[in-house]
């Protein structure tokens, strides 16, 4: 079972990148997507003709923002699209698939902005983020998407120059301290403790050619079912977008 995620930063801009070629490369069981920046009638034609997947979509309500979309090989039991709380759900934020023998929450968290002008909006989202996924996390649930933080010094390039900005700063952090503490696991982070590799680049000063980056795409698994991972990649050779993929291999 392989399951990919990726921010595309908007899907049509993906398609005229090789996304198609891409994917027909990759093969994934399951394709999470964040950002896909496209309501679904605006998706091109030959992605949404794709014979191999059940295609689901969460758009935001505005047009060219945010949006999150899962491809799937298996046909789900349920498909939520939404928290539960408007002002969320009207972003396309989260998308939750149950194929009940594992579940999946694919989510594209806000990102708190120049100035921190959107952070008090990432907290709250946050808080019902972790209410959700504590009513679901009994059964085999796995955690993926675009989280929008870098948890440690180690997930960035210049932490010391980022510690007030957006992405890093210490009330964003703690959603890492909180996962920890409920005793979800950062995979990459569990079988590559001590790896610098990153899944975002500014498309500024030549940040990736650089690899001057940022880790903030994150699979989380419970500690319980890490054995059934069989691998845990950054594909960060793989372009497209201004992240990578990444993938989690089961067995």
């Amino acid at each position: 079972m392989k399951i990919y995620s990726w921010n595309v930063n908007g899907i049509r801009a993906a398609y005229r990148n090789g996304f198609l070629t891409w994917l027909k490369k990759t093969k994934p069981d399951i394709l999470c997507l964040q950002e896909t920046k496209a309501q679904t009638e605006d998706f091109p034609e030959e992605i949404l003709d794709l014979n191999d997947y059940y295609f689901y979509h969460s758009p935001a309500k505005k047009k060219g923002y945010s949006g999150t979309a899962i491809f799937s090989k298996i046909k789900p039991k349920q498909v939520i699209h939404k928290i539960g709380i408007k002002k969320f759900d009207d972003e396309g934020r989260f998308l939750f698939i149950d194929f009940g023998k594992f579940q999946i929450l694919n989510t594209y968290f806000p990102h708190s902005q120049r100035e921190l002008k959107r952070i008090d909006y990432k907290l709250e989202f946050n808080k019902a983020y972790l209410n959700f996924i504590k009513k679901h996390e009994s059964k085999f649930l796995i955690l993926t998407g675009d989280f929008n933080y870098a948890h440690t010094e180690l997930d960035l390039t210049n932490p010391k120059q980022n510690k007030k900005n957006a992405g890093f700063t210490p009330d964003e952090r703690k959603m890492g301290d909180t996962l920890a503490k409920r005793d979800w696991i950062d995979t990459y982070r569990h079988f590559n403790p001590n790896k610098q590799q990153y899944t975002w680049w500014s498309y500024r000063f030549n940040a990736r050619k650089r690899n001057m980056g940022w880790r903030i795409d994150y699979f989380f698994l419970k500690q319980k079912y890490l054995k059934k991972i069989k691998s845990v990649k950054i594909h960060d050779k793989d372009l497209g977008s201004d992240h990578c993929p990444i993938s989690l291999e089961l067995t």
